[in-house]
């Protein structure tokens, strides 16, 4: 039966489709995935009186509720001059990070109503919940902006390196909600396990403190400057704080984790296509 249906070109109903049919799909249903994720955008914070402002606000208390408790804690040493933006494009470009993993990991079997009634390629929600959260990075940007000048830092065209920097933190984060997604639909538990790791890097990613004056071990140093979120962190500090230029090797290793997690968590995700929705 499966051989006349082929030679018919009956394709089977949920089938995954080949990957070049698959990719056009994608990109056909563009407009789609950039709507959904506008629409989820707008209806986040709706509910509440101060509305999108939120998406600023809580970064901002978490920035001065770490701020106050670390800058008590550590020595003045480990950390720069410019301490205020130095802390928020870290929170910022953190909660980027940390949003789209969870996110990405329920991305999937929180839409189970939608992938269960309608035919479209699983890999639009996990890209349209990291295009969600990148809205939100615009109003972030703009507050980093003001508190960058407001503690004296110059209006430079260097500013523009922002755009390629946060372009690169949302390639590679879409190849994070990929992977979670994926192993969020064979492992439930995994989703239990997101926050741990997230606090991990929150700790590793030097947010709060400088790797540079922190850890003498060059090793140690070295192994954590590599690390994926601190790396998009230097490139948007970098942009902003002249005295915190990111370096040449980060922006080889923005580019690369972009690529690596993007091209590897689409062809983990893709394969799987025809499990969405039914485990």
């Amino acid at each position: 039966m499966t051989d006349v249906a082929a030679h018919d070109h009956l394709p089977r109903l949920g089938g995954r489709p080949r990957l070049s049919a698959y990719l056009g799909l994608l990109w056909r249903r563009r407009h789609f995935t950039i709507e959904l994720a506008r629409s989820r955008f707008r209806a986040e914070n709706e509910q509440d009186r101060l509305g999108a402002a939120w998406i600023v606000i809580k970064p901002l208390i978490n920035a001065a509720v770490y701020g106050l408790v670390f800058g008590l804690l550590l020595p003045s040493s480990s950390r720069p001059e410019n301490f205020v933006p130095f802390l928020v494009a870290g929170i910022f470009v953190f909660q980027f990070f940390a949003a789209s993993l969870s996110d990405g990991a329920k991305s999937i079997t929180g839409n189970l109503g939608l992938v269960r009634s309608l035919h479209f390629p699983r890999a639009m929600l996990p890209v349209a919940t990291v295009l969600q959260r990148a809205y939100g990075l615009v109003p972030m940007m703009a507050v980093l902006a003001l508190l960058a000048v407001a503690t004296g830092e110059g209006i430079r065209l260097h500013w523009l390196m922002v755009v390629p920097a946060l372009l690169l933190a949302t390639v590679f984060n879409t190849g994070v909600a990929f992977v979670a997604a994926r192993l969020t639909i064979h492992v439930r538990d995994v989703a239990q396990l997101i926050p741990f790791v997230t606090r991990l890097l929150f700790y590793a990613s030097g947010i709060f403190y400088s790797i540079d004056r922190v850890v003498s071990d060059p090793l140690v140093a070295g192994v954590l400057q590599a690390n994926p979120v601190h790396v998009y962190i230097s490139l948007v500090r970098g942009a902003f704080l002249v005295d915190l230029p990111a370096p040449p090797e980060a922006w080889w290793f923005g580019v690369g984790w972009a690529g690596l997690l993007f091209v590897g968590g689409f062809f983990f995700f893709w394969p799987a296509e025809e499990r969405y929705g039914r485990e």
